[in-house]
């Protein structure tokens, strides 16, 4: 990593990128080599970018249209892994911030920080440091606690079992998408973990296996 830490802001709302912006350039530590409105932006310009420009910490918004800040940690996450994602939001949601860290962001903090409080976290991102304060803790153990009861007998989560239903209901993974309000390539990996955990080979085993457990819908 250089001696300055290159920063890019991910946030689609402009106000927001310009205060950031405004807060990080005061320190002389730290530079602002790209901005984007939305995840799918966001990985374009990784892709076009020279490796050496690449940011140091991308500091990505949670809810975004196109791309939210997840979907985007996991993209970044499987393809830019020396990128440290610090997501920033203003929602303290306990599956949100599961969801967040198993997506690979370093840290995961909200818009209330203040200026010196997101510097810190910026700076010990950067450094490889996560930094979660005790009430993003709370949230996670709560997530995590909640994700296990959620788990069934079967081992499935929540989540897959809505997947699995619809794909009992014919849906096809775009469909899915748009019911759950997820990517497609979220539908496919959730189709992958079913797969795996039913040990079954196909949507059409999947289907029937779903039937069988009196998990389709009863929807016409």
């Amino acid at each position: 990593m250089s001696s300055v830490i290159k920063v890019m802001l991910v946030d689609d709302h402009e106000m927001v990128r310009a205060g950031l912006k405004m807060y990080i350039t005061l320190d002389s530590r730290f530079t602002i080599v790209a901005e984007a409105s939305n995840g799918q932006e966001a990985v374009n310009l990784l892709q076009s970018m020279n490796p050496d420009d690449r940011p140091d910490v991308m500091l990505l918004d949670l809810s975004m249209p196109v791309m939210n800040g997840i979907e985007t940690a996991r993209e970044v996450g499987e393809n830019y892994p020396q990128i440290k994602v610090v997501m920033l939001t203003s929602f303290l949601e306990e599956e949100k911030v599961v969801q967040a860290i198993e997506a690979g962001a370093i840290s995961y903090i909200l818009k209330t920080v203040s200026s010196d409080q997101l510097i810190e976290v910026i700076a010990n991102a950067a450094a490889g440091i996560p930094t979660i304060n005790s009430e993003i803790s709370m949230a996670l153990t709560r997530g995590l606690r909640q994700r296990t009861k959620e788990e069934d007998t079967d081992g499935l989560t929540l989540r897959e079992r809505e997947v699995l239903t619809l794909i009992a209901d014919g849906r096809t993974n775009k469909e899915i998408a748009e019911a759950l309000f997820i990517s497609i390539k979220t539908v496919k990996t959730h189709v992958s973990n079913l797969l795996m955990k039913c040990e079954l080979e196909d949507r059409t085993q999947l289907a029937v296996y779903a039937h069988r457990k009196g998990w389709a819908s009863t929807a016409k």
